[in-house]
C-alpha cells in the first residue's frame, strides 16, 4: 500500500506546483510583460492619471449629450461584480422572444429615443434596444452612432460633423480585417466629447 501511496502523493504535489504555481505565474508574468494594459483592465485614464472607467465594459449613459449604448442585463446600477441581489453581474437577461417582459423592455428604449429626439425618423438601429450575451457590451454599430449624431449635436451646440469625427476616430474595424462587425466604442466617444481625453 505504501508502494502505491507515495507516487500519488509525489504526482499530487509536483502537478499542484506545476498546474497550481508555475504557469499561472508564467501566464500573469508574460501577460504583464506582453499585455500590460489588456491584462490590468484596459482602464481607459484622463491626463492626471485617474481612472475613467474600462474600455470592456458597457456603462450607462442616458442624458441627451451623450452617445447611448445598448441596454444592459444590470441596468440600471453599474456594473461592479456579481451580486444576485441587485443584479450586477454579468449575464444576458435570458428572456426568450416571445417573452413580454423583452418586449416591455425594447418598447421602454423605443419610447426613451423617440422622446429624446422626436424629429428623428430614421429606423432605430435594433442593437440600441436589445443587450448584447453578457449585458455589458461597450460598443455600439455605426448605425446606432449615426443615428444619435443630431441629439448630441444638439444637446452640445456643436456641429453634427464634429460628432461625426469623434465616432469615426473610436470605430473599430472587423478584427483581422476578418472577424465581427465595425462598431463603435461608446466610453470612449462620450470621454472625448466630454474632454477627458483626446
Amino acid at each position: 500500500m505504501l508502494k502505491q501511496l507515495r507516487p500519488a502523493i509525489v504526482s499530487l504535489v509536483v502537478l499542484t506546483i506545476l498546474t497550481g504555481l508555475a504557469y499561472p505565474l508564467l501566464v500573469t508574468g508574460i501577460s504583464q510583460v506582453l499585455f500590460n494594459y489588456q491584462a490590468n483592465g484596459s482602464i481607459i485614464r484622463d491626463a492626471q492619471g485617474n481612472a475613467l472607467g474600462s474600455e470592456l465594459i458597457g456603462q450607462q449613459f442616458d442624458a441627451p449629450q451623450y452617445l447611448w449604448g445598448r441596454l444592459s442585463a444590470t441596468g440600471p446600477l453599474p456594473y461592479t461584480a456579481f451580486n444576485g441581489e441587485t443584479l450586477t453581474g454579468s449575464s444576458g437577461s435570458n428572456l426568450g422572444p416571445l417573452n413580454p417582459a423583452l418586449e416591455e423592455a425594447v418598447q421602454g428604449r423605443i419610447d426613451a429615443l423617440r422622446e429624446a429626439d422626436p424629429a428623428n425618423t430614421l429606423p432605430i438601429p435594433v442593437d440600441l434596444v436589445t443587450a448584447s450575451g453578457s449585458g455589458l457590451d461597450p460598443h455600439v454599430s455605426p448605425a446606432a452612432a449615426e443615428y444619435q449624431v443630431t441629439r448630441i449635436a444638439e444637446a452640445r451646440d456643436i456641429s453634427a460633423d464634429q460628432v461625426r469625427q469623434v465616432i469615426a476616430k473610436y470605430t473599430e474595424g472587423r478584427t483581422l480585417g476578418l472577424f465581427g462587425e465595425p462598431r463603435v466604442n461608446v466610453l470612449r466617444v462620450n470621454l472625448e466629447l466630454d474632454g477627458k481625453i483626446s
